[in-house]
């Protein structure tokens, strides 16, 4: 009976660590990633992600008064693929620290081997389209800015990135030109070359 209490105490104490955890908690191996952790860390428990985005947004309060402050929030994006048997993930960061992790679809053997361009649904992540397609033979990227004003010198502009990737599938076919409005794919379409 001695023998039996260590081991239940050790088996309770994993059951509760077990719901102690998130329930969307990133496991790289045996390590854990949570919301708040730093860049860091995370790159440290993952490794490098496979892609990666940037995009910044500018906070302004007391616009057009006697004293104004600027805040400058850098957001980043990390993708990270562990295989098809495992969901692809998107990190988000704002200045160095985690702050969501969303799931999108299955993960691939290899970046850019399992591309079909027809299958591509409206709204889907860039990084996701990396990691079925790889990186496009060129890209062009145009910024714009969004601009919310609430009326009492507060102001938000947030930097939107607008892309148009384009892949080159072989000298005898169209080439595919995809456009992405904030990092999520609008279009597909076919041109001649």
């Amino acid at each position: 009976m001695t023998r039996i209490a260590p081991c239940l105490r050790a088996l309770a104490a994993l059951a509760l660590l077990a719901i102690a955890l998130p329930a969307q908690a990133l496991r790289c191996g045996t390590r854990v990633v949570n919301e708040g952790d730093r860049d860091l860390a995370v790159r440290e428990r993952c490794g490098e992600p496979y892609y990666t985005e940037q995009s910044y947004a500018l906070t302004v309060r007391g616009a057009d008064g006697p004293y104004e402050v600027q805040d400058e929030t850098v957001y980043d994006v990390w993708y990270y693929n562990f295989g098809p048997r495992r969901l692809l993930m998107r990190l988000l960061f704002r200045d160095g620290r985690l702050v969501r992790e969303e799931t999108l679809g299955y993960g691939v053997n290899a970046i850019g081997e399992d591309c079909n361009l027809d299958t591509l649904e409206r709204g889907t992540p860039a990084g996701e389209v990396v990691a079925h397609c790889g990186e496009p033979a060129s890209r062009s990227t145009q910024r714009r800015q969004i601009v919310r004003r609430d009326g009492r010198g507060n102001e938000r502009y947030r930097d939107v990135p607008q892309e148009m990737w384009v892949y080159d599938l072989g000298p005898n076919r169209l080439l595919r030109v995809l456009r992405f409005d904030g990092g999520h794919l609008e279009s597909v379409d076919s041109e001649r070359r």
